[in-house]
């Protein structure tokens, strides 16, 4: 799940911020760690090449991360942002 809010007045738009959050219903802490990791890494790779760096994100971390093709995340994360309309205007 991927949550978009505006950056805070005042703020350079610098690099993409993105927070994490994994609740315990997904699991012990060793599983909590597993999917927050698995989300960081998501994260690194797509948000700096895809995001607005206008809002703030946040990820949140579920149960099916665990057992998802790395491949897949990476698709749902580009499909959030578009649902979410925060993907980069392209500029020519």
């Amino acid at each position: 799940m991927l949550q978009a809010a505006p950056q805070p007045s005042g703020l350079d738009a610098g690099p993409v911020r993105v927070g994490f959050t994994v609740s315990r219903k997904v699991g012990n802490a060793v599983e909590r760690n597993r999917v927050r990791r698995r989300l960081r890494e998501v994260a690194r790779q797509i948000m700096p090449g895809h995001a607005r760096s206008d809002l703030d994100y946040v990820l949140v971390g579920r149960q099916a991360a665990l057992k998802r093709e790395f491949a897949e995340l990476r698709l749902d994360l580009i499909g959030a942002l578009g649902r979410l309309q925060a993907l980069k205007v392209a500029t020519p």
